[in-house]
């Protein structure tokens, strides 16, 4: 999940804290700041530096990389520590393709210059474009899958389980099964991981198929 921070808010607001943290044990937060065209270069730090600040000092858990393989190429572990180094990432975004030297270009039109989406000296969104279609792709599906996903399930269907317990049978849910035995409770706790099952290939589906859109659109 990109969450946006305001460029002017000097670091995170209340809402942004209050908002994060309830979402952090069910996606991977990469923080963005937008508008990175409004700051200068030293604000840009600046601010990412009180952006992270914030999110260590409010406990707030966002995406982590995952350490290099040793047989990496140094050129891979090079981009790897940009990335990093990356957090949060400021950019630029533009709907407007202008010709520059011959060749067409994403940028913002200004009275004093152009700014280039895709320069990493204007912009991070290249680097963030590169994490999220390139090289990081497969740990933030593995992390959403294997962490978050099955972190949901079980607090879903262990609430789901109290909830229907305390049913009576013509209360409860159209197809669960409520029983008091240990058979009825292995029932119902099949069918509801073959519902959450139906639904995150449902997701993933859609997520695939964005991810071949991005990377057409890149291209």
């Amino acid at each position: 999940m990109l969450y946006f921070v305001s460029p002017y808010g000097h670091g995170l607001k209340p809402i942004d804290v209050e908002c994060m943290k309830r979402l952090h044990h069910k996606v991977n937060i990469i923080p963005v700041i937008g508008k990175s065209d409004t700051l200068t270069r030293p604000e840009i730090i600046r601010n990412k530096i009180k952006v992270l600040e914030d999110i260590r000092q409010h406990g707030i858990k966002i995406y982590d990389f995952p350490e290099c393989d040793e047989d990496e190429t140094d050129e891979f572990k090079r981009q790897d520590a940009e990335l990093k180094a990356s957090i949060p990432f400021a950019v630029v975004g533009s709907n407007a393709i202008t010709e520059v030297n011959g060749k067409r270009i994403r940028a913002r039109l200004y009275p004093w210059g152009i700014v280039d989406v895709d320069n990493e000296s204007h912009s991070d969104f290249t680097k963030l474009k590169r994490m999220l279609i390139g090289t990081h792709l497969q740990d933030l599906k593995d992390v959403t899958e294997e962490a978050h996903y099955e972190n949901y399930r079980a607090q879903h269907i262990q609430r789901q389980s109290i909830n229907n317990n305390n049913l009576s049978p013509t209360q409860a849910k159209p197809g669960l099964v409520i029983s008091t035995t240990n058979g009825g409770n292995e029932n119902k706790v099949e069918q509801l991981l073959s519902e959450k099952d139906a639904e995150i290939k449902k997701m993933q589906a859609m997520l695939e198929a964005m991810q071949r859109q991005m990377a057409a659109n890149a291209i």
